[in-house]
């Protein structure tokens, strides 16, 4: 039998939270590729952007998977299954509704992000904590890039 230690629901949760930041990822580059807007090339970076930090995060999540002895789990069959955004509308084209859609999912980000930060301090991890709380900061300040774009 398994020996169950105070991290195995940290990395369970890491994993989790993996699967929604390439999920988000992949979303974000569907907003990169098809919005057609007045406004498109500032639309067009910032989408490209939020991919990009999101490539990021992604990689200090699966990361700290391993480094606590888990493994991460990435593909995109586990991802399809694993992450519960809603789905990415693939027939739109408008940057507002892109926007929206991104917004949505960044912000359902930031409350997983912020669990794992909250989870690993009960368990004293400071070090996936910190890493919860740096990723929750740069994706605060996604939502708000991305709100400005709403008014």
């Amino acid at each position: 039998m398994k020996k169950i230690n105070a991290h195995d629901a940290l990395i369970d949760l890491l994993n989790q939270t993996l699967a929604q930041t390439i999920d988000l990822k992949l979303q974000a580059k569907q907003a990169h590729w098809n919005v057609k807007d007045v406004n498109f090339i500032s639309f067009h970076e910032l989408f490209d952007m939020l991919a990009k930090e999101l490539d990021e995060y992604a990689d200090l999540l699966a990361e700290r998977v391993v480094q606590l002895g888990g493994t991460a789990l990435g593909t995109l069959q586990v991802v399809a299954k694993a992450s519960d955004l809603k789905g990415y509308p693939v027939d739109i084209q408008a940057g507002k509704k892109h926007i929206e859609a991104l917004l949505s999912g960044t912000e359902q980000l930031v409350k997983k992000i912020h669990q794992i930060t909250v989870d690993a301090n009960i368990v004293d991890d400071d070090v996936t904590a910190d890493i919860g709380t740096g990723i929750n900061r740069s994706l605060s300040k996604m939502v708000w890039f991305l709100s400005a774009h709403l008014y």
